[in-house]
């Protein structure tokens, strides 16, 4: 069937992460060891943040999102980059295409905001924990995280619209191991300039935004640590901290270097190797440097496995 945007274009062929035969095996059980670990690791996460009330804290339900935002998230392009490892052709339909990339825009945007409300989160409980309960209340946690999906999909949206309005004539090699913005933009033979213009405003939007606002709710956690007298209290406010700052420089640098360059400046291979960080490393990772360095979780998965 031709596709529904005026070209001729039906299918795109993704080139992956390299063309050297010799290391599509290798990276075929890497990354499929990481999948199985992100997945693991999330819904195990998921499923003990559900079942033991003492992990029904506004924290623990922006890390409940989180392991779902990142399941789902992963689960986009990672099934179809191992299958590319392991086929002749790696070949994605043009409505295959189209559906991958707003389900990537859409989790990518949500993690961004998951993210900015879990510093929050963090905000008031060190700078204000007396008031805690009252500011951070379910009503509260809700709105924040349907302000988050909101965000997302009228993000994935815009930039769904603009990439429909395309015409792909007769280029369809996708120069990247997933349909993302930047190397669908390359392949269209109509102009690009409002979609360039999209993905600079609302890239720039979804990056800066949050990164101000988890920046700016940082800079107050640490004047109120260094107001902590005792040593073990401010040591206990970095260890909460440190996890989920080194968290956010991976993902919002990663995501920064590959959309708010110039197109000009470094290549597509370069832009790669960051999506591998945002893409798979940092799902993968989000369950351990947020959930198993915590007592808490522990002490929940203890008391879950003693059950049996």
């Amino acid at each position: 069937m031709a596709p529904e945007n005026g070209s001729f274009v039906a299918e795109f062929i993704l080139m992956g992460l390299t063309d050297r035969p010799d290391l599509q095996l290798p990276l075929f059980f890497l990354f499929l060891v990481m999948y199985v670990v992100t997945v693991l690791g999330n819904l195990g996460l998921m499923t003990l943040i559900g079942l033991n009330s003492q992990l029904h804290t506004p924290m623990y339900f922006f890390l409940f999102n989180l392991s779902f935002i990142d399941l789902h998230y992963s689960s986009v392009f990672t099934p179809k980059m191992l299958m590319n490892f392991i086929s002749k052709k790696n070949v994605i339909s043009y409505r295959g295409c189209m559906t991958q990339l707003y389900f990537y825009c859409f989790f990518v945007i949500s993690e961004c905001y998951v993210l900015t409300s879990m510093a929050y989160d963090r905000y008031v409980a060190i700078c204000n924990p007396l008031l805690y309960n009252t500011v951070m209340s379910p009503k509260v946690c809700c709105n924040l995280m349907l302000g988050s999906y909101l965000m997302a999909l009228s993000g994935a949206m815009a930039h769904m619209g603009c990439m429909l309005r395309l015409n792909f004539c007769d280029a369809n090699t996708v120069n990247h191991y997933f349909c993302d913005v930047l190397p669908l933009l390359e392949l269209s033979c109509s102009s690009s300039y409002i979609n360039e213009l999209v993905v600079f405003i609302v890239g720039g939007i979804n990056i800066i935004v949050p990164s101000v606002t988890i920046l700016l709710s940082y800079v107050f956690i640490l004047s109120s640590i260094f107001k902590i007298s005792s040593i073990e209290g401010r040591s206990k406010a970095f260890g909460t901290c440190s996890s989920h700052v080194i968290a956010v420089f991976l993902f919002f640098g990663s995501c920064a270097f590959m959309y708010l360059k110039p197109s000009s400046a470094g290549s597509m291979d370069e832009g790669k190797i960051s999506s591998v960080f945002y893409t798979i490393v940092v799902p993968m990772m989000n369950p351990v440097i947020y959930s198993l360095r915590n007592k808490d979780v522990k002490s929940s998965l203890r008391k879950s496995l003693s059950r049996r």
